[in-house]
């Protein structure tokens, strides 16, 4: 099964010091065991603040690691349907659109999400399958 991962397990196995970054090693190793690990411009997008070059985040998420997707249209009306509910709701984050936009890239795909925040994915996509460190310790 192909599994989506989300920006803070790349910044846990990438960057150093991340009390995570054990467990986001070890589970990313599990997902490519399993199937595709799938990133998409947001999440490559997210990565790029850490990388002056781009040459360099171009080797970290080399293609061959990393299958590289275009975020699917058909996920764009259940993002922003699903940032809709978060601000109905009383969200106040300004701008949790790349959340909901990663979370909907899962659920028309169906993916996994392998991500250490899912509250947001839980609550608005309860149909994908989370890989965090409470569910996989």
């Amino acid at each position: 099964m192909a599994t989506l991962v989300d920006t803070n397990v790349l910044i846990d196995v990438f960057h150093t010091g991340s009390p995570f970054e054990e467990w986001s090693a070890f589970r990313l190793a599990d997902a490519r065991r399993e199937g595709a690990v799938v990133i998409n411009p947001l999440i490559y997008a997210e990565m790029a603040a850490g990388f002056v070059l781009s040459s360099t985040l171009d080797a970290v998420l080399s293609p061959s690691a990393f299958q590289r997707e275009d975020l699917p249209w058909e996920a764009a009306h259940a993002a922003g349907q699903a940032f809709l509910r978060y601000k109905k709701s009383g969200g106040d984050k300004r701008s949790p659109l790349p959340d909901f936009y990663i979370g909907a890239h899962a659920a028309v795909r169906g993916y996994r999400i392998l991500t250490r925040d899912p509250v947001r994915y839980k609550l608005y996509f309860p149909s994908v399958e989370l890989i965090t460190p409470e569910t996989h310790p």
